[in-house]
């Protein structure tokens, strides 16, 4: 074991590490994404050190000097990650100390891994966020220029997946918008949330050295220090809710992709996926198969999964830290990874389906999607809704039954059902003229989809800001 090994050890120990002990406890073989923030967390540490008059400014200059260095090895691929450093934090400690000597060894007076691993975790979340975000926005930007490209397309809205009544391809679409608008606001504020810095917290207790942790938490663009040592390095909230946040984001992906699945099959044809996301069948020649949105309704699970794990992990974690908290980085990692990829594949992928509108409009036709609005003629016309309801019912059965459509009826069909019907029903039947009725704010028409597109700008526009 090296002189450097054991001083990471410690020497309250008579043996070294057992090596199947080291790699199962070793984290640093999928941390190294945090590595930057590591970096910039025990520069900003260091500064705030000599600031403090607890390290001389030549140690700390030099300090920053050898963390620069061994970050600009990570970069370019040069830095060697071992298990026998255990985690990132010791890796780059370690090296930094290779490169400046023995001054390298005051870069941690005053703070313990506890609140170094508790403070880098939580800057990668926020910068996470913020770029889980950007693909949020790019995803509804794409769904706001499809909707607003189709916005004259009728289709039939769906109820337990029988026709319910005619809707726009873009009201359709723009309620994919708003669901991801609600996880755009749910990722803010995780962000909000994790505005406080561990950093200083040390193992549990602080610290007896001067430090300045407001200093420290401004230097990582924190708003401020946690009020609370103990809580400061056993919490994982940030870590546990950007898993949640995925979570809930991956599951209106997921419904997305299942309306994408059934409407490109050859029953519905309402949309035609690119072929470039699509692919083949090793047997069937004729396929051309939604597999890429029927992947992403399956990760589905384990993102779900990857949520379920971390609740677990620290659901009886006694206070402050302890290993189990390690744990913590491998689902959110995962869950992140996935919603990303996900979100950068579908925003091209909806940009380049083609919308067949005649054929959704012929679907429209067939399934009598205009009943509810003749019920509501009847009613206008002084029947009672409930009576209503029947009549149109039994008029269904009958068009069913003749291979009609309710707007196809002769007048004396129409007047064996209820005489309160007039010529102006056809008009007031027509599919459009039921889709251009629904006025009502948040409705299907075009006059109210429209005040969605404005809103969706409005919104695509002033949260730009957040994000720069």
């Amino acid at each position: 074991m090296s002189e450097q090994d054991s001083k990471s050890r410690s020497s309250r120990f008579d043996l070294p590490a057992n090596e199947l002990v080291e790699k199962f406890n070793a984290t640093i073989t999928f941390e190294q994404r945090g590595c930057p923030f590591d970096v910039l967390n025990s520069k900003t540490h260091c500064t705030m050190l000599a600031k403090q008059g607890i390290i001389a400014k030549e140690e700390a200059e030099a300090i920053c000097k050898g963390l620069d260095a061994v970050k600009a090895e990570i970069d370019a691929g040069k830095f060697v990650f071992s298990v026998k450093d255990e985690d990132i934090h010791m890796a780059i400690e370690k090296r930094m100390t290779e490169i400046v000597g023995p001054v390298g060894g005051k870069l941690h007076t005053g703070r313990s891994r506890n609140d170094q691993t508790a403070t880098t975790t939580k800057m990668w979340a926020r910068a996470t966020v913020r770029e889980i975000q950007a693909a949020i926005r790019d995803f509804q930007a794409e769904i706001l220029k499809t909707a607003q490209k189709n916005l004259g397309v009728i289709m039939p809205g769906h109820t337990h997946m029988q026709v319910g009544q005619p809707i726009l391809f873009s009201h359709w679409m723009m309620a994919f918008f708003w669901m991801l608008e609600r996880d755009f606001t749910r990722f803010d504020d995780l962000y909000r949330r994790s505005r406080f810095c561990p950093l200083g917290s040390a193992a549990l207790a602080g610290t007896d050295f001067p430090i300045d942790r407001h200093f420290t938490a401004a230097g990582l663009g924190f708003e401020g220090p946690t009020e609370n040592s103990i809580d400061g390095v056993s919490d994982r909230d940030h870590m546990v809710e950007l898993c949640s946040a995925c979570a809930m984001c991956y599951f209106h992906l997921s419904r997305l992709c299942e309306e994408l699945v059934n409407f490109s099959s050859q029953q519905f044809h309402f949309i035609e996926l690119s072929d470039d996301f699509c692919t083949g069948s090793s047997i069937m020649p004729q396929k051309k198969n939604p597999d890429i949105a029927e992947k992403i309704r399956g990760k589905t699970g384990r993102v779900y999964g990857n949520l379920m794990s971390i609740l677990t992990t620290m659901k009886g974690i006694p206070l402050a830290y302890n290993t189990d908290m390690s744990e913590d980085k491998e689902p959110v990692f995962d869950s992140v990874d996935t919603l990303l990829d996900s979100l950068r594949i579908l925003t091209p992928m909806v940009e380049k389906m083609r919308v067949n509108a005649d054929i959704m409009r012929e679907a429209t036709d067939k399934g009598y999607a205009n009943a509810t609005d003749l019920a509501d003629y009847l009613a206008k016309k002084g029947v009672p809704f409930r009576e209503a309801h029947h009549i149109v019912g039994g008029m269904v059965n009958y068009a069913i039954k003749h291979d009609k459509r309710l707007d196809d009826f002769e007048m004396e069909e129409y007047k064996q059902f209820s005489d309160k019907i007039e010529e102006d029903i056809r008009e007031d039947i027509k599919l459009e003229t039921c889709v251009k009725a629904r006025r009502s704010y948040g409705g299907t028409s075009a006059e109210a989809v429209a005040v969605q597109f404005e809103h969706a700008e409005a919104v695509l526009k002033n949260e730009t800001e957040i994000l720069a």
